[in-house]
């Protein structure tokens, strides 16, 4: 791991029990301010989310799952196809227009074997956004299935990394590449990051 990864776990599952180590390295990443930054990879996205203090469910899950390795709990990576216009979000106006025309997306959260169940955990929403709509995974009891983060009617399990990035690359072959809808995708980008970054501070 890298060092930064090495702080941060060392920093959250201080002095704590198993189960709180489970909780607490999960509410510290779920409250990183999700950002669309354009940074998803496995090798350099959870570096980055610690050093930006930002980024998506892609790098947070990513790190989750790996310290939730180091904490000895097997991991599968869960993909969700999406639409942001399903959502139940309060979009402001210019938003609500942009959402309409996105393409389906695809979500990523986390399966982890607890007590002998695959327990669902997603921690893509940081708490000031349940304001607005979100499904904040809040008072997690460490054992118990959270709300997935997206409605979603397909759950694609991957047992590991290079499956869900296999995945991944399929997925987005068959997303329209044209000049307009990568127009249409940037403008989306740049718009939610403002409105979040305004809910954030309201």
């Amino acid at each position: 791991m890298h060092e930064i990864i090495d702080k941060k776990f060392d920093e959250w599952t201080r002095n704590v029990d198993s189960e709180e180590r489970r909780i607490q390295i999960f509410e510290h990443i779920r409250d990183i301010p999700y950002v669309i930054t354009g940074i998803t990879a496995p090798e350099n996205g959870p570096v980055e989310l610690l050093r930006r203090n930002e980024g998506t469910c892609s790098p947070k899950h990513f790190l989750l799952g790996a310290m939730y390795q180091r904490l000895d709990i097997p991991v599968k990576y869960a993909s969700y196809p999406f639409r942001w216009g399903d959502l139940s979000v309060e979009y402001p106006g210019k938003l609500r227009e942009l959402v309409n025309n996105l393409p389906v997306m695809l979500h990523l959260a986390l399966r982890v074997y607890i007590n002998g169940t695959w327990v669902l955990l997603d921690a893509a929403w940081d708490s000031p956004l349940k304001k607005v709509g979100f499904s904040v995974n809040e008072n997690w009891d460490g054992i118990s299935d959270m709300l997935n983060a997206v409605p979603s009617l397909e759950e694609v399990i991957h047992g590991d990394i290079q499956e869900r990035l296999d995945y991944l690359d399929h997925f987005e072959s068959k997303i329209p590449d044209t000049e307009e809808q990568y127009k249409l995708i940037e403008e989306f980008c740049s718009e939610l990051n403002d409105w979040l970054a305004e809910v954030r501070t309201e």
